[in-house]
């Protein structure tokens, strides 16, 4: 029997694009106006803008990010490890090219040095002429440090280590899937300092459970606490969005509201979706979310 997924039949509907991530099951989004179409062999990036979610990134027909609900991702994978750290001073971000993580994490003045790892560097200046408004300058913060690289192969070959590591990455497709393996995570480990946290894209658990399975199955065996949150992101077809959260300090997860609403308003942020409050809530996880995680008692150490 072949292991290869089955996929949707090819469809085309003039003047609209078409999702076609999860086999029987797609989403579609009009082109009021198209701005970059690269149509190479190698894969197929695309910019357009959409009267709901303002201007689109695809890649390979895979919604990267919007205009209009990127702010519900990129703020609670930066804020929520940042905050509940509380005392930051070294960021890593790997992927994340198209500056929206990065203009988050610049929002936090005491971080001394942010590091970025990005395969592509056309990606980050593609991204700086088709969707200023995600980075907003961040690429510009004289704390911010390009390091153009495979995010694999940094993790594994790095020295220096960090605060909070923030893995942004694609689907685990094509090169994407070494950023989903325990060898990956194993390196992540590593470079984390002493109460460090690492959080991790892991997909909309609703059509891809397995992201969440694998990574937390790595998680248990890295880290003294590993758990999910989630935040709504609507142009993620399939409900609520994963993070993965490792970490070998649990005080993390444990963080008052009253000390998480202080840090909050000491920084002065402005934030769209992240409060303190989502904050907390965003752990408590639906039942059949909570299911994909292993239990601590069932790891043989």
């Amino acid at each position: 029997m072949s292991d290869e997924k089955p996929i949707n039949e090819p469809i085309e509907i003039p003047g609209w694009w078409i999702e076609d991530l999860h086999y029987g099951y797609r989403q579609m989004l009009k082109i009021e106006k198209l701005y970059y179409d690269s149509k190479t062999e190698s894969q197929r990036i695309m910019v357009f803008e959409n009267q709901t979610f303002g201007r689109v990134l695809t890649l390979d027909n895979i919604l990267q990010t919007t205009e209009k609900d990127e702010f519900m991702y990129h703020e609670m994978m930066a804020h929520v490890p940042i905050l509940a750290h509380g005392a930051v001073h070294s960021v890593l971000i790997i992927g994340g090219g198209d500056g929206g993580m990065l203009k988050q994490v610049v929002k936090h003045k005491a971080i001394g040095r942010i590091v970025q790892v990005e395969i592509d560097p056309e990606v980050i200046e593609f991204s700086k002429k088709y969707l200023p408004m995600l980075s907003d300058g961040a690429f510009d913060d004289p704390r911010f440090e390009l390091v153009i690289s495979d995010g694999a192969k940094y993790a594994a070959e790095a020295e220096e280590q960090f605060d909070v590591i923030i893995v942004d990455s694609t689907d685990p497709v094509g090169p994407g899937k070494a950023l989903f393996t325990e060898e990956f995570y194993t390196n992540l480990s590593r470079l984390l300092a002493d109460g460090g946290v690492v959080v991790t894209q892991n997909g909309i658990p609703f059509t891809q459970a397995d992201e969440v399975i694998n990574t937390m199955a790595a998680f248990r065996k890295l880290f003294v606490d590993y758990a999910c949150y989630t935040s709504t992101v609507p142009g993620y077809a399939g409900g609520q969005m994963c993070y993965g959260w490792g970490t070998n300090d649990p005080n993390l997860r444990k963080v008052p509201l009253e000390v998480l609403q202080r840090r909050y308003e000491a920084e002065k942020l402005e934030t769209k979706y992240y409060t303190p409050e989502v904050h907390i809530a965003s752990f408590a996880l639906p039942k059949y979310i909570k299911d994909l995680i292993p239990e601590r008692e069932a790891l043989t150490l």
